[in-house]
């Protein structure tokens, strides 16, 4: 599969920012990527520890909500991790992208960037790797509510779950270390049962999260097909809340980070709000919320109904 040809035209971004600002811009911090992190791993103990001393329904309900966003950040820093863009030096990168992030959401960084890398080169041809993620979209009110049942039941996540094991301990071993980890420290702390919340999670919430995400980042955009980033790849603006769900560590910036894939998260909302100063989004699909998104997946009529269910 070919990828020198599909590669997005960066040269109006260049034309836009200065030298100096792509520099300031792609300039990497440890301190901002060790605060994601932390900031991340600290709700997921508070939501873990909530339910630990005060287990009722809806502390459970409220941590599967949380724990599910908060798994997303993880395959988010995953993500900035596996571009390099997390932390200044490769071998931090690799570590957290590898222990601390892919491994206890049963995830592998080195993998998943294999695959991510020819969809960044491919995005906006057929050679996409994701296409058939979004390109069914958009679907009738049946059909979606269907794929979130699925969701919400774990059969999305069980399915998830197999793939990944099916591809050999080469891809999964660093995942089932991380996660007996993940189990002996609850077991340590006396609360093992625990761990059934951080597995729920991982396959109800999380599932759904990650599905909204990705619609929202490539479903229905103005041309799917168009090697411009401004056609086929949307920035989603995101309140406080669906920052905990659907939009952690500034995933919603998707436009900005295919535009200029090294540039760190903490860098991207400035980035956006610079270009949108200059006149750079007047052709993009700069989407006002999730609850937008979520309007455009679906169609009123039932001529959708024979796409994939």
């Amino acid at each position: 599969m070919s990828q020198a040809h599909h590669h997005p035209d960066p040269n109006r971004v260049h034309q836009i920012l200065s030298r100096e600002e792509l520099r300031g811009f792609n300039t990497k911090s440890d301190l901002a990527g060790l605060r994601t992190l932390t900031v991340t791993w600290a709700m997921i103990v508070g939501c873990l520890a909530l339910v630990a001393y005060f287990p009722n329904p809806l502390t459970v309900l409220f941590a599967l909500v949380i724990l599910g966003g908060r798994q997303l950040g993880l395959a988010v820093v995953m993500h900035d991790s596996g571009h390099k863009a997390l932390f200044r030096t490769r071998a931090l990168n690799r570590f957290v992208g590898r222990w601390l992030a892919g491994g206890p959401i049963w995830s592998d960084v080195d993998s998943y960037m294999n695959k991510h890398r020819i969809h960044h080169a491919s995005a906006g041809s057929e050679d996409d790797p994701d296409l058939q993620n979004y390109e069914p979209y958009a679907v009738t009110k049946a059909s979606l509510r269907r794929k979130v049942l699925r969701d919400l039941t774990g059969r999305t996540g069980l399915r998830t779950l197999r793939f990944f094991l099916s591809r050999g301990p080469k891809v999964w071993w660093r995942a089932v270390v991380s996660n007996v980890v993940l189990f002996a420290i609850l077991a340590l702390l006396g609360q093992p049962w625990l761990y059934l919340l951080w597995i729920g999670s991982y396959l109800t919430t999380n599932m759904l999260f990650s599905r909204i995400r990705q619609a929202a980042e490539h479903a229905v955009v103005p041309d799917l097909h168009d090697p411009d980033p401004r056609k086929h790849t949307r920035t989603t603006l995101a309140s406080w809340w669906e920052r905990l769900t659907f939009a952690p560590n500034g995933v919603n910036y998707h436009l900005e980070h295919h535009l200029l894939p090294g540039v760190p998260p903490h860098q991207l909302p400035r980035l956006h709000r610079l270009l949108k100063e200059r006149g750079f989004y007047e052709e993009a699909d700069i989407a006002p919320g999730y609850a937008d998104v979520v309007s455009r997946l679906t169609v009123k009529s039932e001529v959708r109904e024979a796409s994939p269910a």
